[in-house]
């Protein structure tokens, strides 16, 4: 009998061991997920097209990498069409542009999925009427950069 119970406990521990690790691994896809989305849209305030290219770049690697559990083939595929987008054309205005209709799409999985465990702010242009998410309150347009780098307001705080 105690062998049955120590069997019993040590396959149970090695389960909840082994969800866990899937659990903290699929937390951090989703956090890194959001770490490239920022690492775009400060290339993007900043002015920096190549640098966008790259974040792009570095975005789609992870998305590719998340599995269809923890967001649905469908988003997946929007968010992988936006970032391609902007991976692979080198004018800054076109890349804020897809930027755009990444940032809806993120904004949406942002309040369906925890990809994070502080804040993370939606701020609104009113002059490309598009929204964005960013890290901080402060707001620092991606849209057009040092042109109008305060244009916005925060108009929801994503809680995790």
């Amino acid at each position: 009998m105690k062998k049955l119970f120590f069997l019993v406990a040590f396959f149970g521990a090695a389960f909840i061991q082994k969800s866990l690790a899937q659990d903290s691994t699929q937390q951090y896809q989703l956090s890194q997920l959001l770490t490239h989305y920022y690492g775009i849209k400060d290339a993007l305030v900043a002015g920096n097209s190549g640098t966008a290219t790259s974040k792009a770049g570095a975005f789609i690697k992870i998305v590719n990498g998340i599995d269809y559990k923890l967001i649905s083939e469908g988003n997946i595929n929007m968010l992988l069409k936006d970032a391609t987008s902007i991976s692979e054309d080198k004018d800054l205005e076109k890349q804020r542009a897809y930027f755009a209709a990444l940032s809806g799409n993120m904004a949406a999985l942002a309040k369906s999925v925890k990809l994070s465990t502080a804040p993370v702010y939606q701020a609104y242009c009113p002059m490309k009427k598009a929204v964005w998410l960013s890290n901080e309150k402060a707001i620092k347009n991606p849209y057009y950069g040092s042109q109008m780098l305060t244009c916005g307001k925060v108009t929801e705080t994503i809680n995790p």
